[in-house]
């Protein structure tokens, strides 16, 4: 079985061990969703970030599942998703109705970003708000082809407990650089067609999961720039009970731009991180 749902493109045959073709398609998004899409399409990697995959080959491959719900199919399930909660908390995506959402939307729940937290004992981005992902496998296959997209799904259920058939995968981003753990990156973007009850599946790995309505990220209330010890700044949001930036808040920054969705924010306002960080 491929992962996703409907017809579309197969993202590359087989992967390493026989593994089911992973399916990319468009096929069916909600009408909210396809700004996101005919993003997808066309941005270049320079307009993500300019950190790149260094061009002698070297980085180690991976990838992250943007994963985007809708909460009016929370509501059916009876489940609403409540942001913060706590590890053993299992959330679905749901959320209250605002009258700013992107695109218009007034629908209950409207749209909303799936996240984890990090646990503190982590190597690397210890503690961080983060989308699910992680190292590509020997078994995902071909880090050129499907791998990166059977790697989001895997970690993705792995760190949250995500049923990955309920996903539809619908676009993948520009594989970006993280200098600091040296992880070639490729976001990949998916519709939680059919949700799923998630929480942390090993809190040695991951401390919380939660749910952010897209409302409050374009909130510009919620919005900042992260101000690092080194000198680096860059978009942060105050949402969830947390502090997400870096590599996160630098794609959900991109992503409403593209979209559209972005509402102007005072890029004055700075959020100083600590030596930690």
């Amino acid at each position: 079985m491929a992962y996703g749902a409907g017809a579309g493109r197969a993202a590359g045959g087989e992967g390493a061990g026989g593994a089911p073709a992973v399916h990319v398609t468009e096929q069916g998004l909600p009408d909210w969703l396809r700004p996101v899409a005919e993003a997808a399409r066309t941005i270049e990697p320079h307009q993500l970030s300019r950190f790149l995959p260094p061009k002698n080959g070297s980085g180690r491959q991976s990838a992250v599942l943007v994963l985007f719900g809708e909460g009016t199919a929370a509501a059916q399930t009876g489940e609403p998703a409540r942001t913060g909660a706590r590890a053993a908390d299992p959330v679905r995506p749901g959320s209250p109705a605002n009258p700013h959402a992107p695109g218009g939307l007034h629908a209950p729940g409207g749209p909303e970003l799936l996240l984890m937290e990090r646990a503190g004992t982590l190597r690397s981005h210890a503690g961080q708000p983060s989308f699910p992902g992680g190292a590509l496998d020997p078994e995902d296959g071909d880090p050129a082809g499907d791998g990166p997209l059977r790697a989001a799904l895997r970690e993705a259920e792995e760190e949250t407990g995500l049923d990955p058939s309920g996903v539809q995968l619908f676009g993948v981003l520009p594989r970006l650089y993280i200098p600091v753990s040296e992880f070639v990156v490729t976001p990949v973007l998916g519709w939680w067609r059919r949700p799923s009850p998630v929480a942390p599946v090993d809190p040695a790995e991951t401390a919380r999961v939660f749910t952010v309505p897209v409302a409050e990220l374009t909130d510009p209330a919620n919005r900042a720039l992260a101000l690092h010890p080194s000198g680096h700044r860059g978009p942060a949001f105050l949402v969830g009970g947390a502090l997400v930036w870096g590599f996160t808040a630098g794609v959900i920054d991109r992503i409403l731009h593209f979209a559209g969705w972005e509402r102007p924010w005072d890029r004055d306002r700075h959020v100083p991180l600590d030596w930690r960080a």
